[in-house]
């Protein structure tokens, strides 16, 4: 099982499960992330924290906390 914390830019991967329960899994739903959705990776801060992902044509930058707790399947190509 892959992390979508564990991508690295350029890699994708489609969503399988977010196990958040916290009032930020709402969010994510709000975006856009729910399973079956595919993610890109598209860099990381110099410091690794946050991590942008391209998410149904919107740019979102995500803590490593709440995308280590998102399971993606192996990338895939955009």
């Amino acid at each position: 099982m892959l992390f979508l914390s564990s991508l690295v830019p350029g890699e994708c991967g489609i969503v399988e499960n977010i196990d958040v329960k916290s009032p930020i899994r709402n969010r994510l739903f709000d975006l856009g992330i729910v399973p079956g959705t595919k993610i890109l990776c598209v860099m990381k801060s110099p410091l690794g924290d946050p991590i942008v992902y391209f998410v149904r044509g919107t740019l979102i930058a995500l803590r490593i906390s709440d995308s280590s707790r998102i399971s993606v399947n192996k990338p895939v190509t955009m």
